[in-house]
């Protein structure tokens, strides 16, 4: 079957994966209301395109904080690839640097900072979550510093983690032959089976439940690397995040696995990106599956969005090959909806180039 779609690869990938694996990668929170929903509210935004416009070429590149890539579209951190693929974040290491866009490397990830730098040149940052031991936490900042990474994604959402059914069901467990790659000689590297889900028991001894917005800033006097915070959904967090200093925010739910019943986050950006004042980048993780999707959020403000679980599909279906096809397939159709709208350079993408469920009615101009 020739794939035409990002959305093909997960049918494959299920085939593939076993159950344990497929389901991890796949499910949310619950319910799994807002799982369905990060990808139903991008179908409720429509678009408002310009006609006769030169759109003989079109410039799609932009830079992320300073940092020139080929287009808006990036790898969100995805916890232990090496479960889809034998190669794992090698693979969608080199695929971003091939893509000329950038990776953010898990702290779950089964491959190290190191082993990754190790792929070749490329710009990659480094998803952190906060451990109760702070020195573990100091290390792993050192080691991404020294391996190049550029700037550190602080997730914040995850103070407990999300009630997943179907990792309880399954009684997830990271298979023997991998550890958690980052956590290697700190002796924490290793998921257990246990008669829960074992990433949950595993979050529970490591996670730091305790942490603030004061965590932020100690963060900021261990290193000098810009900090993401990623897992923002609301105004007000998004005024701490710029007094606390941080670099830009990722509007995230956590790939819907967290909290369910949070809005999607292409509902929840707009909010945000108007309480940032354009002091600090936003971005965007979650549902993102189509160039269209791309164009939505960044008419609603975003500078770029991550993508998480079709790089994890593609992997399993296809290693590298499969994660350079999801991301040409998106460059592809995110030029096209930039040509189809009228737009030559993302700095010509605009509110009015789309509606939403909660804009007024349009008056009509005067002839």
């Amino acid at each position: 079957m020739e794939i035409t779609n990002v959305m093909e690869y997960e049918e494959i990938a299920k085939k593939k994966l076993p159950k344990m694996v497929y389901d991890y990668y796949a499910s949310g929170a619950e319910d799994q209301w807002t799982l369905k929903e990060n990808r139903n509210a991008f179908s409720r935004i429509l678009f408002r395109p310009r006609i006769l416009v030169d759109v003989s070429h079109i410039d799609m590149t932009t830079t992320v904080l300073g940092f020139k890539i080929s287009m808006p579209i990036m790898i969100a951190p995805t916890a232990m690839q090496k479960m889809a693929h034998p190669d794992g974040e090698y693979a969608t290491a080199r695929a971003a640097s091939a893509a000329g866009t950038i990776m953010i490397l898990s702290s779950w990830g089964t491959s190290s900072v190191d082993e990754v730098a190790s792929t070749g040149p490329g710009i990659r940052f480094f998803q952190l979550y906060v451990l109760k031991d702070r020195n573990v936490v100091a290390q792993l900042v050192r080691r991404a510093e020294r391996a190049g990474f550029k700037a550190i994604a602080l997730t914040v959402d995850t103070p407990r983690v999300g009630r997943r059914e179907a990792d309880i069901k399954n009684r997830f467990v990271l298979p023997p032959y991998l550890t958690l790659k980052n956590f290697e000689g700190l002796d924490i590297g290793k998921v257990d089976r246990t008669n829960d889900s074992g990433l949950t028991t595993y979050a529970a001894e490591q996670g730091d439940r305790s942490l603030s917005w004061k965590d932020v800033k100690w963060l900021q006097t261990i290193t000098t690397l810009p900090i993401l915070v990623k897992g923002v959904l609301t105004a007000e967090d998004t005024r701490l995040a710029i007094q606390a200093g941080a670099a830009g925010i990722i509007v995230s739910n956590h790939g819907a696995r967290q909290l369910d019943y949070v809005p999607a986050t292409i509902m929840a950006l707009e909010e945000v990106v108007k309480a940032a004042q354009g002091k600090i980048p936003v971005f965007l993780d979650g549902g993102v599956r189509r160039g269209t999707d791309v164009f939505k959020a960044l008419a609603l403000g975003a500078s770029g969005v991550f993508i998480g679980r079709p790089v994890l599909f593609s992997l399993a279906a296809e290693g590298e090959a499969g994660v350079k096809k999801v991301l040409q397939m998106l460059h592809d159709e995110f030029e096209l909806t930039m040509a189809l709208s009228g737009c030559r350079s993302l700095k010509e993408i605009t509110r009015d180039h789309i509606m939403t469920e909660w804009d007024r009615p349009r008056v009509a101009p005067r002839l």
